[in-house]
């Protein structure tokens, strides 16, 4: 269930992603201002008083009419910042947490010192359940179809595997991309829908303009899942390995040891092989990210209303 806290800010239960390199301050406020959860990675704030800067930034813009932000926090081993921007999120009260590879009681018992929330992202019932045990508040599902690190269970089974045991909030991750896919999260039992791919294709976000022009003109036939990039397998857009000259079809496995998220980490060598989920076929323009949720807004009450009639129409048969 949505904690009570959040339900009355949110105008549609989606979570905007947190985006790697991606996801900046102008992005996020424009998501909450439009009523989405928006989210970021400590990491994309480089050299580490930025990232104070951006929290300063974030709390003196969002209001409490506003919808609530959340930080990614990397709990990676090889990420040496994470004290350090643990640190700051409790000084300036971060309301939502959202931790990836790896989960650490530690790390919760600190954001719950301040009132703050902590969701954990995970593949499987297994890591799921490794989650909650270690104190994190909720999940997100990161199903088959999603953007960046993504899973390979198809999100019916992961939610409903999740649901027999975890009431708690829950978001689904793969493919959404629609006011119409986010009802859909919902109806199978979710909480929100997390949305990533489709916040690449705003104007705030800070990606190269051809990425963004890549993502409105593919589909999920150019989708490729390899681990070759960062050592754990993920999504990304079959055309941006091709023009880097590599073959998307005949890729080697990657090595799980080279992945590394540490401040002084080399320039990444794909930095131009861009991460995408499945959904992007829903994508068809770059916009403004007030636009874009609008779009999901309008989207999801014609969802929304169809399923009513076709509900009606099962109880007059």
């Amino acid at each position: 269930m949505i904690p009570a806290a959040l339900a009355h800010r949110l105008s549609i239960p989606v979570i905007g992603s947190p985006l790697f390199i991606i996801s900046n301050p102008d992005l996020v406020i424009a998501q909450c201002k439009a009523g989405v959860i928006g989210s970021f990675p400590s990491l994309n704030a480089r050299p580490l008083p930025q990232f104070e800067e951006w929290l300063i930034r974030l709390n003196a813009e969002l209001g409490p009419d506003d919808a609530p932000y959340a930080v990614n926090l990397i709990v990676h081993r090889s990420n040496d910042r994470l004290m350090e921007d643990l640190a700051l999120c409790v000084k300036y009260k971060v309301p939502i947490i959202i931790t990836s590879l790896g989960a650490r009681a530690d790390v919760n018992e600190a954001i719950h010192s301040y009132g703050g929330i902590v969701l954990h992202d995970i593949i499987n019932d297994k890591f799921a359940r490794k989650a909650i045990e270690k104190g994190a508040d909720g999940l997100i599902a990161v199903a088959a179809g999603a953007g960046g690190h993504a899973g390979t269970t198809s999100p019916f089974a992961l939610v409903q595997e999740i649901r027999k045991w975890f009431d708690g909030p829950l978001a689904l991750s793969g493919s959404i991309a629609s006011g119409a896919a986010v009802l859909g999260a919902i109806a199978m039992g979710a909480d929100f829908g997390y949305i990533g791919s489709a916040f690449i294709a705003t104007a705030e976000a800070r990606a190269d303009e051809r990425y963004k022009q890549m993502i409105v003109d593919s589909s999920a036939v150019d989708i490729v899942y390899s681990s070759l990039f960062t050592g754990v397998h993920g999504n990304y857009l079959k055309p941006s390995i091709t023009l880097a000259g590599m073959d998307p079809d005949h890729l080697p496995e990657g090595d799980v040891s080279t992945m590394d998220f540490g401040s002084g980490a080399a320039p990444k060598a794909w930095k131009e092989i861009w991460g995408c989920g499945q959904g992007i076929g829903a994508i068809d323009a770059v916009l403004p990210a007030a636009a874009f949720i609008a779009k999901l807004h309008r989207e999801y009450d014609v969802a929304r209303s169809r399923l009513g009639t076709v509900t009606d129409r099962a109880i007059a048969a």
